[in-house]
Protein backbone atom coordinates (compact mmCIF):
# COMPACT_ATOMS: atom_id res chain seq x y z
CA UNK A 1 0.00 0.00 0.00
CA UNK A 2 2.76 2.43 0.64
CA UNK A 3 4.57 1.65 -2.74
CA UNK A 4 0.89 2.33 -4.24
CA UNK A 5 0.70 5.45 -2.09
CA UNK A 6 4.16 6.47 -2.99
CA UNK A 7 3.89 5.61 -7.02
CA UNK A 8 0.72 7.78 -6.78
CA UNK A 9 2.54 10.35 -5.23
CA UNK A 10 5.20 10.32 -7.39
CA UNK A 11 2.86 10.58 -10.60
CA UNK A 12 0.87 13.62 -9.13
CA UNK A 13 3.96 15.61 -8.50
CA UNK A 14 5.35 14.86 -12.35
CA UNK A 15 1.67 15.98 -13.94
CA UNK A 16 1.97 19.26 -11.48
CA UNK A 17 5.39 19.69 -13.06
CA UNK A 18 4.32 18.81 -16.24
CA UNK A 19 1.32 20.58 -16.36
CA UNK A 20 3.41 23.63 -15.26
CA UNK A 21 5.95 23.28 -18.36
CA UNK A 22 2.84 23.13 -21.08
CA UNK A 23 1.56 26.76 -19.42
CA UNK A 24 5.36 28.10 -19.05
CA UNK A 25 5.06 31.39 -20.84
CA UNK A 26 6.77 31.95 -24.02
CA UNK A 27 10.13 33.57 -23.81
CA UNK A 28 10.79 36.91 -26.04
CA UNK A 29 13.87 37.56 -28.15
CA UNK A 30 13.70 40.98 -29.53
CA UNK A 31 16.84 41.89 -31.54
CA UNK A 32 17.69 44.60 -33.50
CA UNK A 33 20.61 45.24 -35.89
CA UNK A 34 22.19 49.09 -35.97
CA UNK A 35 22.07 50.71 -40.05
CA UNK A 36 21.03 47.24 -41.57
CA UNK A 37 18.11 48.28 -43.99
CA UNK A 38 15.21 46.46 -45.68
CA UNK A 39 17.77 45.71 -48.87
CA UNK A 40 20.94 43.98 -46.75
CA UNK A 41 18.83 40.77 -45.95
CA UNK A 42 19.17 38.28 -48.84
CA UNK A 43 15.58 36.47 -48.82
CA UNK A 44 13.98 40.50 -48.92
CA UNK A 45 16.07 40.03 -52.29
CA UNK A 46 19.38 41.98 -51.20
CA UNK A 47 22.21 39.86 -54.03
CA UNK A 48 25.30 41.33 -52.42
CA UNK A 49 25.51 39.74 -48.80
CA UNK A 50 25.11 36.34 -47.50
CA UNK A 51 22.10 36.07 -44.52
CA UNK A 52 21.52 32.02 -44.15
CA UNK A 53 20.70 32.15 -40.76
CA UNK A 54 18.14 34.86 -40.98
CA UNK A 55 17.04 33.62 -44.49
CA UNK A 56 16.23 30.19 -42.45
CA UNK A 57 14.38 32.07 -39.71
CA UNK A 58 12.12 33.80 -42.71
CA UNK A 59 11.92 30.44 -44.64
CA UNK A 60 10.76 28.52 -41.04
CA UNK A 61 8.63 31.81 -39.62
CA UNK A 62 7.29 35.31 -41.20
CA UNK A 63 8.88 38.16 -43.43
CA UNK A 64 6.89 41.20 -43.18
CA UNK A 65 8.06 43.17 -46.09
CA UNK A 66 6.21 46.87 -44.96
CA UNK A 67 7.80 47.69 -41.46
CA UNK A 68 9.06 50.56 -41.08
CA UNK A 69 11.20 52.59 -38.56
CA UNK A 70 12.51 55.53 -37.35
CA UNK A 71 14.83 57.29 -39.76
CA UNK A 72 17.82 57.28 -36.91
CA UNK A 73 18.64 55.13 -33.72
CA UNK A 74 17.57 57.19 -30.58
CA UNK A 75 14.12 57.85 -32.03
CA UNK A 76 13.81 54.63 -33.02
CA UNK A 77 15.15 52.98 -29.70
CA UNK A 78 12.38 55.22 -27.83
CA UNK A 79 9.20 54.28 -30.18
CA UNK A 80 10.36 50.46 -30.16
CA UNK A 81 10.56 50.37 -25.99
CA UNK A 82 7.58 52.57 -25.36
CA UNK A 83 5.32 51.78 -28.00
CA UNK A 84 4.40 55.66 -28.05
CA UNK A 85 5.08 58.01 -31.25
CA UNK A 86 7.96 60.13 -30.85
CA UNK A 87 5.43 63.52 -30.62
CA UNK A 88 4.35 62.40 -27.44
CA UNK A 89 7.48 61.42 -25.62
CA UNK A 90 10.96 61.94 -27.31
CA UNK A 91 12.81 64.98 -25.76
CA UNK A 92 16.26 64.91 -27.34
CA UNK A 93 19.10 62.90 -29.26
CA UNK A 94 20.77 60.33 -26.75
CA UNK A 95 17.99 60.55 -24.21
CA UNK A 96 14.99 58.32 -23.37
CA UNK A 97 12.83 60.07 -20.59
CA UNK A 98 13.45 58.93 -17.55
CA UNK A 99 10.20 58.55 -16.70
CA UNK A 100 9.08 56.67 -19.55
CA UNK A 101 7.44 53.43 -19.20
CA UNK A 102 9.22 50.32 -21.37
CA UNK A 103 8.96 46.57 -22.31
CA UNK A 104 11.38 46.26 -20.26
CA UNK A 105 9.00 46.91 -17.24
CA UNK A 106 6.16 44.83 -18.41
CA UNK A 107 8.44 41.60 -18.84
CA UNK A 108 10.08 42.62 -15.46
CA UNK A 109 6.56 43.29 -13.56
CA UNK A 110 4.93 39.92 -15.29
CA UNK A 111 7.79 38.03 -13.44
CA UNK A 112 10.13 37.39 -16.69
CA UNK A 113 13.91 38.00 -15.74
CA UNK A 114 14.93 40.71 -18.56
CA UNK A 115 18.29 41.22 -20.27
CA UNK A 116 19.44 43.80 -22.44
CA UNK A 117 23.13 43.39 -24.40
CA UNK A 118 24.74 45.55 -27.23
CA UNK A 119 24.25 49.37 -28.20
CA UNK A 120 22.73 51.74 -25.16
CA UNK A 121 22.63 55.39 -26.04
CA UNK A 122 19.82 56.58 -23.86
CA UNK A 123 21.89 58.20 -20.94
CA UNK A 124 20.89 57.32 -17.11
CA UNK A 125 24.62 56.26 -15.94
CA UNK A 126 25.34 52.86 -14.63
CA UNK A 127 21.37 52.82 -13.13
CA UNK A 128 19.66 53.30 -16.23
CA UNK A 129 19.11 49.80 -17.88
CA UNK A 130 17.87 48.55 -14.27
CA UNK A 131 15.15 51.90 -13.77
CA UNK A 132 14.05 50.72 -16.80
CA UNK A 133 13.13 47.08 -16.63
CA UNK A 134 16.35 45.40 -17.27
CA UNK A 135 17.61 43.23 -14.67
CA UNK A 136 20.60 42.59 -15.90
CA UNK A 137 22.74 44.43 -18.74
CA UNK A 138 26.08 44.44 -20.64
CA UNK A 139 26.21 47.57 -22.90
CA UNK A 140 28.11 49.59 -24.66
CA UNK A 141 27.82 53.88 -24.83
CA UNK A 142 25.92 53.59 -21.40
CA UNK A 143 28.59 55.82 -19.43
CA UNK A 144 31.13 56.67 -22.24
CA UNK A 145 31.74 55.87 -25.69
CA UNK A 146 35.22 53.82 -25.91
CA UNK A 147 35.86 51.91 -29.21
CA UNK A 148 33.02 49.23 -30.29
CA UNK A 149 34.57 46.52 -32.06
CA UNK A 150 37.82 45.29 -31.43
CA UNK A 151 38.86 45.08 -27.59
CA UNK A 152 35.82 47.62 -26.85
CA UNK A 153 34.75 49.11 -23.75
CA UNK A 154 31.22 48.52 -21.61
CA UNK A 155 29.70 48.56 -18.78
CA UNK A 156 28.51 45.28 -17.78
CA UNK A 157 26.02 45.51 -14.27
CA UNK A 158 27.54 48.63 -13.16
CA UNK A 159 30.99 48.13 -13.73
CA UNK A 160 33.19 49.51 -16.54
CA UNK A 161 35.20 46.76 -18.13
CA UNK A 162 37.78 47.05 -21.14
CA UNK A 163 38.80 44.52 -23.50
CA UNK A 164 42.29 44.56 -24.62
CA UNK A 165 43.07 41.06 -25.52
CA UNK A 166 41.68 41.25 -29.28
CA UNK A 167 38.17 40.34 -28.19
CA UNK A 168 35.19 41.72 -30.58
CA UNK A 169 32.52 43.80 -29.08
CA UNK A 170 29.62 42.19 -30.77
CA UNK A 171 30.91 38.62 -29.64
CA UNK A 172 30.89 40.06 -25.83
CA UNK A 173 27.77 40.97 -26.17
CA UNK A 174 25.60 38.00 -27.43
CA UNK A 175 28.22 35.73 -25.54
CA UNK A 176 26.65 37.47 -22.49
CA UNK A 177 22.92 36.97 -23.37
CA UNK A 178 23.71 33.25 -24.10
CA UNK A 179 25.05 32.76 -20.74
CA UNK A 180 21.95 34.86 -19.68
CA UNK A 181 19.34 32.62 -21.26
CA UNK A 182 21.46 29.60 -19.93
CA UNK A 183 21.60 30.98 -16.21
CA UNK A 184 17.65 31.52 -16.77
CA UNK A 185 16.54 28.62 -18.64
CA UNK A 186 14.10 27.39 -16.57
CA UNK A 187 12.21 30.72 -16.11
CA UNK A 188 10.46 32.72 -18.22
CA UNK A 189 12.77 35.55 -19.85
CA UNK A 190 12.97 38.41 -22.51
CA UNK A 191 15.93 39.47 -24.12
CA UNK A 192 16.54 42.50 -25.68
CA UNK A 193 19.70 43.02 -28.29
CA UNK A 194 20.27 46.08 -29.71
CA UNK A 195 22.80 45.06 -31.59
CA UNK A 196 26.57 46.57 -32.47
CA UNK A 197 27.23 46.28 -36.09
CA UNK A 198 27.22 47.24 -38.94
CA UNK A 199 27.12 50.67 -38.10
CA UNK A 200 30.53 52.72 -38.98
CA UNK A 201 32.86 52.53 -38.52
CA UNK A 202 33.06 49.57 -41.11
CA UNK A 203 36.02 47.53 -39.87
CA UNK A 204 37.14 43.94 -40.26
CA UNK A 205 35.51 41.59 -38.25
CA UNK A 206 36.92 38.33 -36.85
CA UNK A 207 36.01 36.31 -40.47
CA UNK A 208 38.24 39.18 -42.20
CA UNK A 209 41.24 38.87 -43.95
CA UNK A 210 42.23 42.11 -42.96
CA UNK A 211 41.02 41.71 -38.96
CA UNK A 212 43.65 43.11 -36.69
CA UNK A 213 43.54 42.01 -32.85
CA UNK A 214 45.63 44.95 -32.07
CA UNK A 215 43.65 47.54 -32.98
CA UNK A 216 42.47 49.45 -30.21
CA UNK A 217 40.76 53.14 -31.74
CA UNK A 218 36.86 53.42 -32.81
CA UNK A 219 38.39 54.73 -36.17
CA UNK A 220 41.37 52.25 -37.39
CA UNK A 221 44.39 54.04 -38.61
CA UNK A 222 43.43 52.43 -41.82
CA UNK A 223 40.52 54.28 -43.01
CA UNK A 224 37.58 52.42 -42.80
CA UNK A 225 36.27 51.27 -46.29
CA UNK A 226 32.65 50.47 -47.52
CA UNK A 227 33.95 47.01 -48.58
CA UNK A 228 33.88 46.03 -44.75
CA UNK A 229 30.42 46.52 -44.61
CA UNK A 230 30.22 43.42 -46.59
CA UNK A 231 31.87 41.42 -44.06
CA UNK A 232 29.84 43.25 -41.13
CA UNK A 233 26.76 42.18 -42.17
CA UNK A 234 27.55 38.70 -42.80
CA UNK A 235 28.60 38.57 -39.28
CA UNK A 236 25.52 40.04 -38.49
CA UNK A 237 23.50 37.06 -39.40
CA UNK A 238 26.19 34.98 -37.76
CA UNK A 239 25.56 36.43 -34.40
CA UNK A 240 21.91 36.02 -34.74
CA UNK A 241 22.31 32.19 -35.41
CA UNK A 242 24.64 31.91 -32.27
CA UNK A 243 21.44 32.67 -30.42
CA UNK A 244 19.22 30.73 -32.08
CA UNK A 245 21.75 28.13 -31.33
CA UNK A 246 21.72 28.54 -27.74
CA UNK A 247 18.01 28.26 -27.54
CA UNK A 248 17.92 25.27 -29.29
CA UNK A 249 20.78 23.71 -27.11
CA UNK A 250 19.01 24.95 -24.12
CA UNK A 251 15.82 22.86 -26.14
CA UNK A 252 14.11 26.28 -25.41
CA UNK A 253 13.67 26.75 -29.27
CA UNK A 254 10.15 26.03 -29.16
CA UNK A 255 9.04 27.82 -26.92
CA UNK A 256 11.00 31.31 -27.36
CA UNK A 257 9.73 34.25 -30.25
CA UNK A 258 12.13 35.56 -32.02
CA UNK A 259 12.21 38.75 -33.72
CA UNK A 260 14.39 39.93 -35.70
CA UNK A 261 14.88 43.38 -37.50
CA UNK A 262 17.10 47.20 -37.42
CA UNK A 263 16.83 50.33 -35.76
CA UNK A 264 16.66 52.72 -39.21
CA UNK A 265 17.99 52.31 -43.23
CA UNK A 266 21.37 51.79 -44.11
CA UNK A 267 24.21 54.26 -43.87
CA UNK A 268 23.74 56.80 -46.06
CA UNK A 269 24.92 56.32 -49.73
CA UNK A 270 26.32 52.60 -49.01
CA UNK A 271 24.77 51.15 -52.24
CA UNK A 272 23.70 47.51 -52.19
CA UNK A 273 22.93 45.16 -55.15
CA UNK A 274 19.30 44.49 -55.46
CA UNK A 275 16.43 42.83 -56.83
CA UNK A 276 18.83 43.60 -59.97
CA UNK A 277 19.57 47.14 -59.60
CA UNK A 278 21.32 49.09 -56.65
CA UNK A 279 19.77 50.29 -53.54
CA UNK A 280 20.93 53.61 -51.60
CA UNK A 281 21.34 53.46 -48.16
CA UNK A 282 19.24 56.58 -46.63
CA UNK A 283 19.74 56.55 -43.03
CA UNK A 284 18.41 60.30 -41.59
CA UNK A 285 15.56 60.70 -44.30
CA UNK A 286 12.30 60.13 -43.94
CA UNK A 287 12.06 58.47 -47.05
CA UNK A 288 11.94 54.51 -47.43
CA UNK A 289 15.38 53.76 -47.52
CA UNK A 290 15.59 55.73 -44.63
CA UNK A 291 12.57 54.00 -42.49
CA UNK A 292 12.45 50.68 -44.75
CA UNK A 293 13.97 47.66 -42.01
CA UNK A 294 13.88 44.03 -42.24
CA UNK A 295 11.11 42.16 -39.87
CA UNK A 296 11.50 38.55 -39.56
CA UNK A 297 9.21 36.62 -36.92
CA UNK A 298 9.97 32.91 -35.79
CA UNK A 299 8.54 30.99 -33.05
CA UNK A 300 8.48 27.11 -33.86
CA UNK A 301 4.41 25.53 -34.01
CA UNK A 302 3.42 29.32 -34.05
CA UNK A 303 4.54 30.91 -37.02
CA UNK A 304 3.53 29.73 -40.45
CA UNK A 305 6.39 28.85 -42.59
CA UNK A 306 7.48 30.98 -45.40
CA UNK A 307 4.61 33.55 -44.80
CA UNK A 308 5.19 36.91 -46.14
CA UNK A 309 2.91 39.48 -44.66
CA UNK A 310 2.09 42.71 -46.66
CA UNK A 311 0.89 43.87 -43.34
CA UNK A 312 1.82 47.28 -42.29
CA UNK A 313 4.07 47.50 -38.94
CA UNK A 314 5.61 50.04 -36.95
CA UNK A 315 8.17 50.37 -34.08
CA UNK A 316 5.26 51.04 -31.70
CA UNK A 317 3.84 47.97 -32.68
CA UNK A 318 6.38 45.67 -30.76
CA UNK A 319 5.51 46.76 -27.49
CA UNK A 320 1.67 45.24 -27.73
CA UNK A 321 2.45 42.54 -29.86
CA UNK A 322 5.30 41.04 -27.77
CA UNK A 323 2.92 41.56 -24.04
CA UNK A 324 -0.05 40.19 -26.25
CA UNK A 325 2.16 36.96 -27.00
CA UNK A 326 3.36 36.88 -23.26
CA UNK A 327 -0.26 37.28 -22.10
CA UNK A 328 0.72 40.04 -20.61
CA UNK A 329 -2.25 43.25 -20.37
CA UNK A 330 -0.51 47.13 -21.29
CA UNK A 331 -1.74 49.73 -18.74
CA UNK A 332 -4.15 51.51 -20.47
CA UNK A 333 -2.79 54.62 -19.02
CA UNK A 334 0.43 54.38 -20.62
CA UNK A 335 -1.77 55.33 -23.89
CA UNK A 336 0.62 53.15 -26.43
CA UNK A 337 0.08 53.89 -30.29
CA UNK A 338 1.34 50.59 -31.24
CA UNK A 339 -1.00 47.69 -32.49
CA UNK A 340 -0.39 44.34 -31.83
CA UNK A 341 0.26 41.53 -34.47
CA UNK A 342 0.31 38.81 -32.36
CA UNK A 343 -2.58 37.23 -34.15
CA UNK A 344 -0.79 37.30 -37.49
CA UNK A 345 2.49 35.64 -35.66
CA UNK A 346 0.35 32.74 -34.10
CA UNK A 347 -0.82 32.07 -38.26
CA UNK A 348 -4.31 34.27 -37.54
CA UNK A 349 -5.75 37.26 -38.96
CA UNK A 350 -3.26 40.36 -40.57
CA UNK A 351 -2.66 43.24 -38.64
CA UNK A 352 -5.59 45.83 -38.65
CA UNK A 353 -3.27 49.00 -39.02
CA UNK A 354 -3.97 51.08 -42.23
CA UNK A 355 -1.47 53.72 -41.91
CA UNK A 356 2.07 54.72 -40.27
CA UNK A 357 2.55 57.89 -38.57
CA UNK A 358 6.07 59.21 -38.33
CA UNK A 359 7.09 62.49 -36.35
CA UNK A 360 10.71 62.89 -36.96
CA UNK A 361 12.63 65.73 -35.26
CA UNK A 362 15.89 64.10 -33.56
CA UNK A 363 17.20 66.71 -31.23
CA UNK A 364 13.58 66.89 -29.84
CA UNK A 365 13.09 70.70 -31.57
CA UNK A 366 9.34 70.54 -32.39
CA UNK A 367 8.99 73.34 -34.72
CA UNK A 368 11.33 71.54 -36.71
CA UNK A 369 10.43 67.97 -37.07
CA UNK A 370 8.85 66.34 -40.44
CA UNK A 371 5.97 65.02 -40.16
CA UNK A 372 4.31 62.55 -42.37
CA UNK A 373 1.22 59.57 -42.46
CA UNK A 374 1.76 56.28 -45.19
CA UNK A 375 0.28 53.32 -45.93
CA UNK A 376 1.98 50.81 -48.40
CA UNK A 377 1.71 52.86 -51.79
CA UNK A 378 1.33 56.79 -50.54
CA UNK A 379 2.82 58.80 -48.11
CA UNK A 380 1.22 62.14 -46.93
CA UNK A 381 3.64 65.04 -45.87
CA UNK A 382 2.28 67.89 -43.42
CA UNK A 383 3.79 70.79 -45.93
CA UNK A 384 0.81 68.92 -48.65
CA UNK A 385 3.26 66.68 -50.54
CA UNK A 386 1.79 63.77 -51.42
CA UNK A 387 4.21 60.54 -52.99
CA UNK A 388 3.37 57.17 -54.64
CA UNK A 389 6.50 55.46 -53.02
CA UNK A 390 5.88 52.10 -55.35
CA UNK A 391 6.34 54.45 -58.74
CA UNK A 392 8.63 57.06 -57.21
CA UNK A 393 10.60 55.72 -54.69
CA UNK A 394 13.47 58.45 -54.28
CA UNK A 395 9.97 60.98 -53.81
CA UNK A 396 10.89 63.05 -56.99
CA UNK A 397 7.71 63.43 -58.35
CA UNK A 398 4.62 64.87 -55.97
CA UNK A 399 1.26 63.91 -56.54
CA UNK A 400 -1.42 66.45 -56.79
CA UNK A 401 -4.68 64.78 -55.07
CA UNK A 402 -6.29 66.09 -57.89
CA UNK A 403 -5.13 63.68 -60.19
CA UNK A 404 -6.19 60.58 -57.80
CA UNK A 405 -9.12 58.91 -58.35
CA UNK A 406 -11.04 56.40 -57.42
CA UNK A 407 -9.62 54.07 -54.27
CA UNK A 408 -6.20 56.01 -54.69
CA UNK A 409 -8.06 59.07 -53.85
CA UNK A 410 -9.72 57.43 -51.16
CA UNK A 411 -7.08 56.09 -49.86
CA UNK A 412 -5.09 59.19 -49.60
CA UNK A 413 -8.40 61.29 -48.11
CA UNK A 414 -8.25 59.14 -45.14
CA UNK A 415 -4.38 59.46 -44.55
CA UNK A 416 -4.44 63.35 -44.80
CA UNK A 417 -7.57 62.83 -42.45
CA UNK A 418 -4.88 60.71 -40.07
CA UNK A 419 -1.92 63.29 -40.57
CA UNK A 420 -4.43 66.28 -39.40
CA UNK A 421 -5.38 64.88 -36.49
CA UNK A 422 -2.05 64.03 -35.58
CA UNK A 423 -0.52 67.37 -36.49
CA UNK A 424 -3.41 69.10 -33.61
CA UNK A 425 -1.98 66.65 -30.95
CA UNK A 426 1.76 67.40 -31.86
CA UNK A 427 1.42 71.20 -32.51
CA UNK A 428 -0.21 71.32 -29.11
CA UNK A 429 1.54 73.24 -26.20
CA UNK A 430 2.47 70.21 -23.89
CA UNK A 431 3.97 72.15 -20.75
CA UNK A 432 5.21 69.02 -19.29
CA UNK A 433 7.33 67.45 -22.56
CA UNK A 434 8.41 71.51 -22.74
CA UNK A 435 9.90 71.23 -19.22
CA UNK A 436 11.53 68.42 -19.93
CA UNK A 437 13.27 69.27 -23.02
CA UNK A 438 14.44 72.51 -21.46
CA UNK A 439 15.34 70.61 -18.73
CA UNK A 440 17.28 67.63 -20.57
CA UNK A 441 18.65 70.17 -23.52
CA UNK A 442 22.73 70.41 -23.73
CA UNK A 443 24.38 73.58 -24.24
CA UNK A 444 25.32 74.66 -27.40
CA UNK A 445 28.79 74.06 -28.59
CA UNK A 446 31.58 76.44 -28.27
CA UNK A 447 33.47 76.75 -31.44
CA UNK A 448 36.03 74.68 -31.84
CA UNK A 449 34.56 72.11 -29.23
CA UNK A 450 33.93 68.26 -30.03
CA UNK A 451 30.51 66.56 -30.14
CA UNK A 452 29.68 65.16 -26.70
CA UNK A 453 29.44 60.74 -27.09
CA UNK A 454 25.58 60.77 -27.40
CA UNK A 455 25.17 62.92 -29.79
CA UNK A 456 26.62 61.52 -32.85
CA UNK A 457 24.01 58.52 -34.23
Amino acid sequence: MKSLRLTGLIITVLSIVSGALAGKRPNVVLIMADDMGYECVHSNGGEEYDTPRLDELAATGIRFEHCHSQPICTPSRVQIMTGIYNNRNYVRFGLLDPEANTFGHLFQKAGYKTAIAGKWQLEGGFTGPNNFGFDEYCLWQLTRRPPRFPNPGFEINGEEINYTKGEYGPDIASDYLCDFMERNKDEEFFVYYPMIPPHYPFQPTPDSDEWDSTESREYPKKEWRDEWFADMVPYTDKVVGRIVDKLEKLGLRENTLVIFTGDNGTYAGMETDYKGGIYVGGKGKTKDNGTHVPLIVNWPGQTPKGEVSQSLVDFSDMLPTIAEVAGIEVPKEWSVDGISFASEIKGGESSTREWIYCWYSPRGIRNMAKELVRDQKFKVYSDGKIFNVTSDFKEKNPLKSSDLKGSDKEVVNMLSRVLKEHLAISHEADPIQTAKRENFARPPRKAGQKANSADTP
